[in-house]
């Protein structure tokens, strides 16, 4: 593995998001000084929060899987996840709608989800479950350590055992095709599928390497912090401030002073901060205006699908709705041509729906609800520009309103005290590609040795974090890249999982991980 050259006695990292606070932790264990320059306020970049009329608002993830690598990060200063965060097992995962009135449960726990998928669609389904999971479960052990959890300085690397184990379980077939082998109830291969838009590609043209996570997110186990997401962020501020690291927060940095192929400063509004090394977290393009550098690569990048996420207040809420409920319409292959292919809006949406005060109520005032609704788009190079979203909004905002409301949360509209509405504009005034937070898309020439690398050629000091890098989007992948762009500092090798499973995170969590399959 490739490491920076010369000193890295003082590391700046700029942004304090997932990466960047995983990068932090990893370096601080490492016994490096490291100072955290955020342009916000607050911890978290994506992961954020609003507050706002008593409703303490999520603005990044909803959705929390494979927690052991947070707790790698807090491990690596000595501390533990669980003593910073009480995180709650989702028992269901998710509660799935579909167009035909049907509905399902999805459980992560074998036994309870067995028994869901036979209530649902018959003995046959229930066992071609158990051998889908066996398989997704091959898939990750396959990948995770090799494919994921590593730095790549050629794509001769690949060349490993487990990359024969990976072929020989099809993960260079079709995702939706070996999920089809599995299952052949149109409805569950939806539910084992709709992972690949996190890689920004439809199910039909994703790799299925990519159910790696589908794995992460309904074999590994869904959490959800009390205090919502930014909790975890946030802990993750305050462990790496107790362990040293300085934050310098409402800092914008405007430039990096260079002498030769070195960075020597990080330059804000308010001054410079001279290093030794520095990791860049913000998106793919800021990060290379930073350096002065864009790395040639033989195709233009292809980004994911964006998404307009309604954050809703409300004075009610609707029976039926879980932590995470999957609202699915009855067009799927349309939808993904939409999205991917043609440009244009959902003409009969998949939808995202979280109720976190399901599970935290003091989320909200009381008697009052929170919900957040996401409904994948396509990007501004796809798609309407961020300009003509700025009059798109009002009426796509009434439009999915009345959407919810035919699929049984009727007032809606008329229930909302407070809320906030995302569109691509929002994303790409953030500085996100494409107008989406969901960066690059996980094609074959995106992925692995083939993902922009966290090395960037003619900067000796400088290693890049975040979804845009390796090893990719979603938030075990990102707290990855920031233990990765560690490693490529001090030149150690990453630190290990100490177990094999992603929702072990200690004994404390585990009585819990026992409750219920209800």
């Amino acid at each position: 593995m490739k490491a920076l050259k010369g000193p890295t006695d003082h590391v700046v990292v700029v942004g304090a998001g997932l990466a960047g606070l995983s990068a932090a932790l990893h370096l601080l264990g490492a016994g490096r000084r490291v100072t955290v320059v955020e342009r916000h306020a607050l911890p978290g970049g994506r992961a954020g929060r609003i507050d706002r009329g008593g409703y303490r608002i999520d603005t990044g993830p909803t959705v929390l899987t494979m927690p052991d690598l947070a707790d790698e990060a807090f491990a690596a200063v000595g501390e533990s996840l669980r003593d910073r965060v009480d995180l709650v097992p989702l028992h269901p995962a998710y509660h799935a709608r579909f167009a035909d009135g049907s509905r399902l449960d999805v459980h992560t726990r074998a036994d309870a989800m067995e028994a869901e998928v036979e209530r649902f669609a018959g003995a046959g389904e229930a066992a071609g479950y158990r051998r889908l999971r066996r398989w997704l479960e091959r898939v990750y052990a396959a990948q995770m350590r090799r494919f994921i959890d590593a730095n790549f300085d050629s794509p001769l690397e690949l060349l490993t055992p487990d990359l024969a184990r990976l072929a020989a379980l099809g993960g260079f077939g079709r995702l939706d095709a070996r999920i089809g082998r599995f299952l052949t109830d149109e409805r569950l291969r939806r539910v084992f599928t709709f992972q690949a838009l996190y890689a920004g590609v439809p199910p039909a043209r994703a790799l299925a390497a990519y159910a790696v996570i589908t794995y992460m997110d309904t074999v590994a186990g869904v959490y959800f912090p009390r205090g919502g997401m930014h909790a975890l962020p946030q802990a993750m501020a305050d462990a790496a401030a107790d362990a040293g690291a300085e934050f310098r927060y409402g800092c914008d940095v405007t430039g990096l002073e260079r002498s030769g192929d070195r960075v020597r400063a990080v330059v804000t509004a308010q001054g410079r901060i001279p290093c030794d090394a520095v990791v860049l977290t913000p998106d793919l393009p800021v990060a290379y205006r930073l350096l002065g550098h864009r790395p040639r690569r033989p195709l233009p990048l292809r980004h994911s699908p964006s998404a307009v996420v309604l954050h809703a207040g409300t004075d009610r809420t609707w029976p039926g709705l879980g932590h995470h409920t999957l609202s699915f319409g009855a067009a799927w292959r349309t939808t993904f041509q939409e999205l991917t292919r043609t440009g244009s809006l959902m003409s009969d949406p998949s939808l995202l729906i979280t109720r976190p005060t399901a599970t935290d109520p003091s989320l909200a005032p009381p008697g009052r609800h929170l919900h957040y609704i996401l409904a994948p788009c396509p990007n501004t190079a796809l798609g309407p520009d961020a300009h003509a979203w700025r009059d798109l909004a009002p009426r796509y905002r009434d439009a999915l309103l009345r959407e919810l409301e035919r699929r049984g949360l009727p007032g809606l509209g008329a229930a909302i005290e407070e809320e906030c509405l995302v569109t691509p504009a929002d994303w790409s005034a953030e500085g996100h590609a494409a107008g989406t937070p969901f960066s690059v898309a996980h094609t074959f020439a995106q992925t692995g040795p083939f993902r922009p690398r966290n090395l960037v050629r003619g900067t000796e000091n400088a290693v890049l974090a975040g979804c845009g890098t390796t090893p990719g989007v979603g938030v075990p992948t990102v707290l990855l890249s920031g233990k990765l762009a560690a490693a490529r500092v001090t030149g150690l090798p990453p630190r290990r999982p100490a177990t094999g499973r992603g929702g072990d995170v200690g004994p404390a969590e585990r009585p819990a991980t026992k409750e219920s399959t209800a």
